[in-house]
């Protein structure tokens, strides 16, 4: 369930739909409000993205440097929950991820471990 919610962040999926090349750079686009969600402005890194929304570049941004470096030669079905549209340069959550289908390797039990200590 963390994972889950850690990869509906808005600054996740744009780092997953290949917007930007870091976490980093995509927290920092949210923040400068190049990105879209349903069609309108969010710069907020938390905003928890809901499947059938859609994250797209501001039309204004479309052609920032970072954004068109980063979207070259992405391979945009590498993430099974997101669909992406070139023509809006902008993808679809589909759905929350499954625990197979995130990549990282993630041990979840020493989290949980960590935080329930008293």
């Amino acid at each position: 369930m963390l994972l889950q919610l850690l990869e509906s962040r808005l600054d996740n999926v744009v780092f997953r739909l290949g917007i930007a090349p870091t976490r980093a750079a995509a927290r920092q686009l949210v923040g400068h409000k190049h990105i879209t969600v349903d069609g309108k402005v969010v710069n907020i890194p938390s905003f928890q993205v809901k499947p059938g929304m859609i994250v797209a570049v501001r039309e204004k941004a479309k052609s920032l440097e970072v954004i068109e470096a980063a979207l070259a030669g992405f391979n945009h079905s590498k993430y099974p929950w997101i669909e992406w549209d070139e023509a809006q340069k902008g993808g679809k959550f589909l759905h929350m991820p499954e625990r197979a289908d995130i990549p990282e390797n993630i041990k979840e039990q020493s989290i949980v471990e960590l935080y329930s200590k008293n």
